[in-house]
């Protein structure tokens, strides 16, 4: 057994994956029944992603802010969240760009889902300030980051002044909860060979076809964001090369997040990249799940397009200060998006109201959205997550100074 695991651990975890996921597609391909099955090792490695996720944020968060000293920089400043908005916002920008060029009608459908979308900016707004004071266990255990962020900062602050031993239990804790999460990551390759081949037996090529240029719009602008707007962001703070660093961000972190398709299930595996990036814990423990919840570029993207197409289906002209204000009413719902499949989807509604379209009409286009979601919202992710890393690395280096070859 030793020498099999050996021989295992000679592959490297990506051609582990690469392998995993090619037995997945041909497992839905020619044996379907077999693929249902495997499905559950997807659950698995899914839910144990998502429940180890809110402990690590939670004790990573408290051991490194009761480790700070005052007067200590922690690099987590107004960089970061400067990246994340800007991203965001730029996103949007590109997406009405987009659908400007090459507007798309939509074939509407009913019965989309059975989900209450928020009614307005102030609501997305006033729920974010609920959770920030949510019950911090039922923070935990609802996964509600925004809510563990603040009361670990809370902890944190209040345990600065403890005793040294506690704070090194605090920290004990952190390095234990980070030894678990390495072990549930070198099951990767089980975990993606369940998800694509459940992925695909179960949703098919067939039901994509249809909407292959709304499919093309928005993967083809992740995909621009990805490798340019991103990597021009990233070269403005570094003045340096950015692709080494993106392509890493993008090998390591996205192809994990797009089988995933929960930035949330993704935190981990970010943070555990992150260190071994050498960047500054203070930060990374902090930026990492906070980019989960408000560094949403390919939402902002999804949102923007699907509206678009939904106004241009119904014949609504959109001059360019509306187009402007859609991009901000996009950027700022996507910062309220859940981290989770199909979290941008239920915003859509709320930038339909923009233009006067129905809640019912609105709700058929969600239904669009979960049709194409196979693809579009792990492409979605797989951006979000990608680019929380990316952005948190670009702000660390560019404030230290840091060189190292990245590849």
């Amino acid at each position: 057994m030793n020498r099999f695991v050996k021989s295992i651990n000679k592959v490297s975890l990506i051609q582990q994956i690469i392998i995993g996921l090619i037995i997945g597609i041909l497992t839905a391909l020619y044996v379907p029944d077999v693929a249902n099955e495997l499905a559950l090792l997807g659950v698995l490695f899914v839910g144990a992603l998502k429940g180890i996720a809110p402990i690590l944020v939670f004790f990573l968060v408290i051991a490194a802010i009761s480790k700070h000293r005052s007067g200590q920089k922690t690099g987590m400043g107004g960089s970061v969240i400067t990246l994340y908005l800007l991203g965001t916002f730029l996103s949007a920008v590109l997406a009405v760009i987009v659908s400007f060029f090459f507007p798309t009608t939509l074939h509407l459908v009913a019965g989309a889902a059975d989900a209450a979308p928020p009614q307005g900016i102030a609501e997305v707004m006033t729920t974010l300030l609920k959770n920030v004071v949510d019950n911090p266990v039922k923070a935990l255990m609802s996964a509600n980051y925004i809510g563990i962020l603040a009361w670990a900062l809370i902890l944190g602050g209040a345990l600065r002044h403890a005793p040294m031993n506690a704070k090194e239990v605090m920290e004990s804790f952190a390095q234990a909860i980070t030894t678990v999460v390495g072990w549930i990551i070198r099951f990767a390759p089980l975990g993606i060979m369940g998800l694509v081949a459940e992925s695909i037996a179960t949703n098919g090529i067939e039901a994509l076809i249809g909407y292959f240029q709304l499919l093309v719009l928005l993967l083809g602008s992740m995909i621009f964001v990805a490798l340019v707007i991103n990597p021009i962001l990233s070269f403005v703070y570094l003045r340096r090369n950015p692709y080494p660093l993106v392509f890493k961000c993008l090998r390591e972190s996205a192809i994990y997040a797009f089988f995933t398709r929960s930035s949330a299930a993704n935190i981990p595996v970010n943070l555990d990249l992150a260190k071994r990036l050498k960047l500054n814990p203070d930060m990374y423990s902090v930026s990492i799940p906070l980019g989960a919840t408000i560094n949403m570029g390919g939402a902002a993207i999804t949102i923007t397009i699907m509206t678009l197409a939904a106004a241009h289906t119904l014949g609504i002209v959109v001059d360019i200060p509306t187009a402007i204000l859609l991009s901000i009413i996009a950027t700022i719902g996507a910062c309220g998006a859940s981290g989770v499949a199909g979290g941008s989807l239920l915003l859509i509604p709320l930038a339909c109201s923009l233009f006067g379209i129905s809640n019912d009409v609105a709700m058929q286009v969600v239904g669009v959205g979960f049709i194409i979601g196979v693809l579009q919202d792990s492409t979605e992710t797989a951006l979000n997550s990608s680019t929380d890393i990316l952005f948190t690395a670009t702000a660390d280096y560019a404030k230290r100074g840091y060189h190292e070859d990245w590849n």
